[in-house]
């Protein structure tokens, strides 16, 4: 049986996935563009300042209190394939995947929440 040291320090040492998401509101379609190095973060922290009301987007938090958080997704829309190749560069993958999202859904105005391009959280 494994110690509770081994099973934290495979869960530290785990490859957390990087890539590209999105806070999508269903009723008029909008989005918040997203991406990090670890996606399981950031999705559950957007969704829990939704829920406490402190959200530092404010446009999307008055949305989220005018329609309901069930007229919300938040959903992983791409993920960097990692290569085992001694020049590949994690960062510069989600670099590259940031820009395609960003022309592909361009989220600022009408069509989202973003403010900037600058889409990358921790």
């Amino acid at each position: 049986m494994r110690s509770r040291k081994e099973i934290q320090r495979e869960f530290k040492e785990r490859v957390k996935p990087a890539g590209v998401f999105q806070v999508k509101n269903i009723v008029n379609g909008k989005v918040l563009l997203g991406s990090s190095l670890n996606l399981e973060g950031p999705l559950n922290s957007h969704e829990f300042m939704l829920k406490i009301g402190s959200h530092t987007n404010k446009a999307l938090q008055t949305d989220w209190n005018e329609f309901g958080p069930d007229k919300f997704v938040f959903e992983i829309l791409e993920v960097v394939k990692v290569k085992d190749d001694p020049n590949y560069n994690l960062k510069d993958e989600l670099t590259l995947l940031e820009q395609i999202w960003l022309e592909k859904l361009q989220p600022f105005g009408e069509r989202g929440y973003n403010l900037n391009a600058n889409i990358r959280q921790a």
